[in-house]
């Protein structure tokens, strides 16, 4: 397909991206911490919220990558991405319902069953199941959405395809203005309703409108031996990260034994934090994307580097925004986080658009790669200004300069990602990508949850201090792997 393609194309083709951002926008960083805090001790809410999102993740990133397999080979007469859409949007609609009838549980009788066998109440517990489930059918959906730009999309145009993603994908910081009064206020099930409404319309209009065209002919071969390699190579990122979370709790409390003082003993934490994310990413993803790729990983060496580099990125951005509710609430005692939240990411959201759809379109000019660096060192520099932010106002500048970065990287690495993809199987590659969408909570959140409880109980607010430098940092090294990624001349930059 060589012709230009409208905007209206490129439009139709990445809005089912907005519902399902309208969704995880609404759920984590407004509604999972509210409905946390309503059924854990407050003092550990931070390690709390970070193992319901890690248990949720890890099934998102075994799931994504055969979701994406199985539409690269599948032979309907819709075509190879859109039936998946569909059923995976639908099935969202059902596990909303059960997350918001998560606060129906509260004092539950059936307390005592799951108090004794896993020390958490019936509320908990639903949650968990109902945000798993919610995992499991999104990233069905997403595995085949995420094949849409490689399949129907001209090399040439990526970047400014890419560059409505995330306009779709950022977006969303708008639309859920109104949100965190409603959380705030209780509305839990108006909440939902409000994300079932944005997934059905947005995913109607991209099955309608995405003119695929069916795969003639269904590839050889069998999936069984990939399937397993996607099961390993999830057990394989959380087992490492999880072991990440056992170093960064013992130097906790080695530190503690010791009678340190309580900087130096932010300062062991913290170091062990950044080296447990680091290390938790560039070891489980090297390790989990050889397993996930096969015999041709040799030969993908740059792909595995660019999800290090997305993973890195992400670590830190989403996390950032995860505890953002906990720390405008704990360290600015902000009376209505939740709605404060939402207008922060309103205001960061100003920066966060335009620099996406200039830098999708820039991208297409002067190479992914030189635009992906630049965002990197730009998200870093405002996270630092975050460390020393002692008001509202300093907060949003911060959040402002992260969004300019944020917004860069969002469209300019996935085009170099899609470059970097083989064509044939851009779903399944993509798809393992995921190892940076998922592995990003469970990274970023998995290990700064309890690093933000453990500190925060030496000195209320410290967590959220260090861990936001160890997110700092993240976004540094995230610009120094580039230097491993390798692109073909067509896509490449000055570097």
């Amino acid at each position: 397909m060589k012709q230009e393609m409208s905007w209206y194309d490129h439009i139709t083709i990445n809005l089912c991206w907005l519902g399902l951002n309208v969704a995880s926008g609404v759920i984590t960083p407004v509604l999972l911490p509210y409905l946390v805090v309503l059924f854990v001790p407050p003092e550990f809410k931070n390690t709390y919220l970070a193992n319901v999102r890690v248990v949720g993740l890890a099934a998102a990133m075994m799931v994504q990558p055969m979701a994406g397999m199985v539409s690269d080979r599948s032979t309907l007469r819709w075509g190879r991405r859109r039936p998946y859409i569909l059923g995976g949007t639908m099935l969202d609609l059902l596990f909303l319902l059960l997350v918001a009838s998560s606060t129906l549980f509260v004092g539950s009788e059936f307390d005592g069953f799951f108090q004794d066998t896993f020390s958490i109440n019936t509320a908990y517990a639903v949650l968990i199941a109902g945000v798993v489930l919610l995992q499991v059918s999104s990233n069905v959906a997403q595995g085949a959405l995420q094949g849409l730009i490689p399949d129907l999309v001209p090399e040439d145009q990526r970047g400014r395809s890419s560059g409505f993603k995330a306009v779709m994908e950022l977006l969303p910081v708008f639309v859920v203005l109104f949100i965190g009064p409603l959380v705030d206020a209780g509305r839990v099930w108006l909440t939902v309703g409000i994300a079932s409404a944005a997934l059905l319309v947005t995913m109607s209009i991209t099955v309608a409108f995405a003119h695929e065209e069916p795969l003639r002919e269904k590839p050889t071969g069998g999936i069984g031996e990939r399937v397993l390699r996607l099961a390993a190579l999830t057990i394989i990122f959380v087992a490492v990260t999880r072991a990440a979370v056992w170093m960064v709790q013992a130097s906790g409390t080695v530190s503690g034994r010791l009678d340190t003082a309580v900087g130096l003993q932010a300062a062991v934490v913290g170091l062990a934090g950044l080296l447990g994310m680091a290390g938790s990413i560039f070891v489980g993803v090297y390790l989990s994307a050889w397993i996930g790729i096969g015999r041709e990983a040799h030969q993908q060496t740059s792909f595995i580097w660019w999800v290090i580099n997305r993973l890195l990125f992400l670590a830190a951005v989403g996390s950032i925004q995860g505890f953002a509710l906990y720390y405008l609430s704990d360290v600015h005692h902000i009376p209505d986080p939740a709605a404060m939240t939402t207008k922060l990411l309103a205001v960061v959201g100003l920066f966060l658009l335009p620099s996406a759809l200039l830098g999708g379109y820039l991208a297409d000019r002067v190479g992914r790669k030189r635009l992906v660096a630049y965002s990197g060192l730009i998200a870093g520099g405002g996270t630092l200004l975050l460390l020393f932010a002692g008001s509202v106002p300093l907060v949003l500048i911060s959040g402002c300069i992260v969004g300019i970065g944020t917004g860069t990287f969002m469209a300019t690495n996935w085009a170099l990602g899609t470059d970097l993809a083989p064509p044939q199987e851009a779903g399944r590659y993509l798809g393992i990508s995921n190892l940076a969408g998922a592995g990003a909570g469970i990274v970023g959140a998995g290990i700064g949850g309890p690093m933000a409880d453990s500190l925060n109980a030496l000195r209320p607010g410290l967590g959220y201090v260090v861990i936001f430098a160890v997110y700092g940092a993240l976004f540094f090294l995230s610009t120094a792997t580039l230097t491993l990624v390798r692109v073909r001349p067509a896509a490449q930059s000055a570097w």
